[in-house]
């Protein structure tokens, strides 16, 4: 053997060795490092080497050994006259490509991994429904030995898979699958060709219990590959499913239901649907009284619909770029009978024939209940279903606190260690869009997009419409390219300042992603993938994900959360009563600039950021004393992000009510030294205040008489009157209120650490007495199981003197804003690290100012400037951050 060709063996199996180290902590299975061993060494030196390479395995792990072993034995038992027949078939089943393709899909087909160096493409044959699956799958293995592709600077390319389970490894399987049909008068008969990209970029492997825990996996300098990649598979490089129309005699087809998945990349079910070889029938139902879930929930508010109608129609021009459409039907009522989508989903199987049926999961529990109906319902009819996972990072009905504990249950910290300690299966690498779908002979009968009246407006009296979407329309795209476009922006820009600004209104520090994510236009992975592999990995940022999958946990432990108080006492809170103040509240003519600015931009675009989430949540519940289910609604019917999940998670949290008693209040003029220190973000949403100066503009009730001449500024007319001023007397008479009602229950007060009890839901029960799921009917029998929960010191302390007023409680969780944190972590690193220059200063300025009074008092004139010029801080940009020049520069 030749050194160079000895040295790039010793190389191979080195790969090999350290690939085997991946299957031995279970990121890579045994298959899948057989086939790469196929594919580095090649048949013979597999057939020589293999058992050598794994012999260490005999000791240190004996059940993995005799697995790869018996995988080994399979493979090279085949005889030569199997492998003769294998490379026909090859042979002709290329020359049927070379048919039916282009030049252009040739020359790619021949150069799949362009010129990057140190890569091999190989391509493998699959049988996709097919009754000779064994020996199309020997076939793949011919063509991973016969049909490789080495550059000319040597080392083979080798992909590492993350670990799967059976349905992700099925569902991977059909990931690039190039198909086209071979029809004779009598059998039409369908092959999928295999191609194994050499630029997938999506390779790391995450744990699915680290999915949104760690975030220094990635390596930085292959960020710039990673995101042309990603643009060259959205504009249809050859590396995605193809699929061509199918003939009248091809099988059933498969019907592939969208929900809230609407989407073409990263799609499981999509992908899913071209394993069946069949031609495939995106189809999408609205049933409104399913939709909008039981009670006052209010899951699709109008905001929601009409989004989710410019949704669809971008969707249709999508699936219609790749050969399909999008066939609409609407559930309707008959008599007294509620729509059913199982009703409507049963008719299309009728008038289709189709066998199969292919959904993204939903998670609320009303959506869940339906599906599993549906589900069941189908199969006893013959009907095959299936439901892939994509909604969320984790399952929420996965999630376990076996190992955990259920102390600090609601917080995000939590809900990481309970994924960490139980994790799941993987994550797996994100799928690229297909490129056609197979279409079917004849379409079903549907409806237009526009009878499922979800983008309908309201009509005054004379006739004319009320486009109250106009600004809506205005600021979004809302197709999965503007999706992306957005995320590629944020990741190139806004998440520099995340970190540290992301509660800055008048800047564009936030990703505004939160509306794609929820119609699915954008999946948790593919972004989780994105951020991990941008050049600034904010934690804060990949958080925001865990929170999101936290809120779908909690809503199936607690389906009543969007309505019912999660901790007893609060129930019976005496709320107020007062509509004008909530109608102010809702219409952003509080009198109070920054909660009206966030009410108005919230009306006009369907979206606020999450910091004036806060805000506003704050002076609603805190300040104007209103039950926090008002303010749920409003949310849920005004914005275009409307989550149940999240949206009643944050809200019972901002009403006190809910697992995790956040221990801050926003003051509704403080804050804006924190996200509109220069009245930026007023200025844009109310504009009657534009010309009061900064410093007044976030309480113009302190203008003087002639500056609000100036600005034109008149109170009840121009700009509306304060609704409440009285605010620390209204939140002493919050704090007092809460003290009373867990005085008055308490039962669900525990005694020795003062935190609220609330009553576990079967299924935390289970776990904690360590019984199985189907046991949960025997634990609601017994005796009401009560857990203490993260409950706020401020509480704690009120209930000691329940007549105490706000200001005297010492836990006092009214949040002073900050005009820069920036500036604060400096002032405070330069105190801390020169405790003799902080005194300095402290004397400087003392003396300062006594020099000041005496010549003030003479008569003098003022003192000279201190030497050494004011400086800012790095990143500041207001006039607050000034640092004086005398606190840093050095004595002379």
């Amino acid at each position: 053997m030749p050194p160079s060709a000895a040295a790039g063996a010793e190389d191979s199996k080195a790969l090999m060795r350290k690939v085997l180290r991946e299957v031995l902590v279970g990121r890579e299975d045994p298959e899948g490092f057989f086939a790469m061993c196929v594919s580095a060494l090649g048949h013979q030196e597999t057939r020589s080497q293999f058992l050598s390479l794994i012999k260490p395995l005999s000791t240190a792990n004996s059940s993995l050994h005799s697995i790869l072993t018996s995988i080994y034995k399979e493979y090279f038992s085949k005889t030569e006259d199997d492998e003769l027949e294998l490379a026909l078939a090859l042979s002709l089943l290329e020359m049927k490509d070379r048919q039916l393709s282009t030049p252009s899909q040739e020359s790619r087909l021949q150069q799949p991994g362009g010129n990057r160096p140190n890569q091999r493409s190989s391509v493998h044959l699959a049988s996709v429904s097919q009754p000779q699956e064994s020996n199309f799958s020997q076939l793949a293995d011919v063509a991973d030995r016969r049909k490789n592709i080495s550059s000319p600077q040597g080392g083979p390319w080798v992909k590492v898979r993350p670990p799967q389970t059976t349905r992700e490894t099925e569902l991977q399987k059909s990931t690039h699958v190039y198909k086209y049909n071979k029809e004779t008068p009598e059998t039409s008969q369908t092959v999928c060709v295999s191609r194994l990209s050499g630029s997938i970029s999506k390779q790391d492997t995450v744990e699915e219990g680290d999915q949104v825990m760690d975030e220094g996996d990635v390596n930085l300098s292959e960020k710039p590959k990673r995101l042309k990649n990603r643009r060259q598979r959205r504009k249809g490089a050859g590396q995605h499913v193809v699929g061509l129309p199918r003939s009248p005699s091809a099988p059933p087809p498969v019907l592939l239901w969208f929900r809230r998945d609407l989407r073409l990349c990263d799609n499981p079910a999509l992908i899913g649907s071209l394993e069946f070889g069949a031609p495939v029938i995106p189809f999408f139902i609205w049933s409104p009284e399913e939709e909008e879930g039981p009670g006052i929930t209010v899951a699709m508010g109008g905001a929601c619909k009409y989004w989710l109608h410019q949704a669809l129609s971008c969707f249709c021009s999508s699936l219609e770029g790749i050969g399909s459409h999008l066939v609409f039907l609407k559930a309707n009522r008959e008599g007294n009978e509620v729509g059913s989508s199982l009703r409507a989903l049963k008719e299309l199987v009728k008038e289709t024939g189709a066998r199969t049926v292919l959904a993204n999961a939903l998670y609320e529990p009303w959506l869940k209940e339906r599906d599993d109906a549906v589900v069941s319902a189908l199969q006893k009819d013959g009907v095959e279903c299936r439901i892939f996972h994509s909604y969320c990072l984790r399952d929420p009905y996965s999630v376990s606190t076996e190992g955990v504990g259920l102390r600090g249950i609601g917080s995000v910290s939590h809900f990481m260690s309970c994924c960490r300690q139980n994790p799941g299966s993987a994550l797996g690498a994100a799928l690229d869009p297909p490129v056609s779908l197979p279409t079917p002979a004849h379409w079903p009968q549907g409806v237009s997009l526009d009878m499922l009246s979800l983008a309908r407006m309201p009509r005054r009296k004379d006739g004319t419409t009320i486009d109250w979407a106009a600004n809506i329309r205005k600021s979004w795209d809302f197709s999965e390219e503007g999706a992306h476009a957005r995320l590629e922006a944020f990741l190139h820009d806004g998440v520099y300042r995340y970190e540290k600004e992301s509660g800055r209104a008048d800047a564009p520090n936030t990703s505004c992603l939160s509306p794609y994510l929820h119609f699915g236009q954008l999946s948790p992975r593919w972004l989780l993938w994105d951020a991990k592999g941008a050049r600034c990995r904010p934690p804060k940022f990949q958080r925001k994900l865990a929170w999101r999958d936290l809120a779908y946990w909690q809503l199936t432990l607690f389906p009543e959360l969007p309505w019912e108080s999660l901790r007893p006492p609060y129930k019976a809170l005496r709320w107020s009563s007062d509509l004008g103040h909530l109608k102010a509240w809702q219409r952003g003519r509080t009198g109070y600039p920054l909660v009206d600015a966030a009410m108005r931009q919230l009306w006009l675009t369907g979206w606020m950021n999450n910091y004036m989430r806060h805000v506003v949540a704050s002076f609603l519940i805190a300040y104007l004393y209103l039950p926090w289910q008002e303010g749920y609604r409003w949310f849920q019917d005004t914005l275009v992000d409307a989550d149940v999940a999240i949206d009643a998670m944050m809200w019972q949290n901002g009403g006190m009510s809910g697992l995790d008693h956040w221990n801050f209040v926003m003051h509704p003029v403080d804050a804006a030294m924190t996200c509109d220190p220069y009245g930026t973000y007023v200025r844009k949403w109310c504009p009657e205040l534009a010309d009061l100066p900064d410093e007044l503009i976030h309480k113009p009730w302190k203008c003087p008489a002639s500056m609000l001449r100036r600005a034109g500024v008149v109170f009840g007319q121009t700009y509306p009157e304060r609704i409440v001023t009285d605010l620390e007397e209204r939140r002493t008479h919050s704090l007092q209120d809460v003290a009373l009602v867990r005085k008055e229950f308490g039962q669900y007060v525990d005694e020795r650490s003062g935190c609220d009890l609330i009553p576990l839901p079967p299924r935390l029960v289970s776990e904690a007495l360590g019984l199985s799921h189907r046991d949960g009917g025997v634990v609601t029998a017994g005796k009401q199981f009560l857990l203490p929960v993260i409950t706020r010191m401020e509480f704690k302390h009120q209930l000691e003197d329940p007549d105490a007023d706000a200001a005297s409680n010492p836990y006092n969780a009214v949040l002073k804003g900050y005009v820069s944190r920036k500036r604060d972590e400096t002032i405070a690193f330069l105190n801390e690290r020169d405790f003799t220059a902080s005194v300095m200063y402290e004397g400087t300025q003392r003396r300062e100012r006594l020099e000041s009074d005496y010549r003030r008092m003479e008569g003098l004139p003022r003192p000279p400037a201190p030497r050494g010029r004011a400086r800012r801080t790095p990143t500041a940009k207001d006039r607050f951050s000034i640092v004086p020049g005398g606190a840093i520069s050095s004595p002379r």
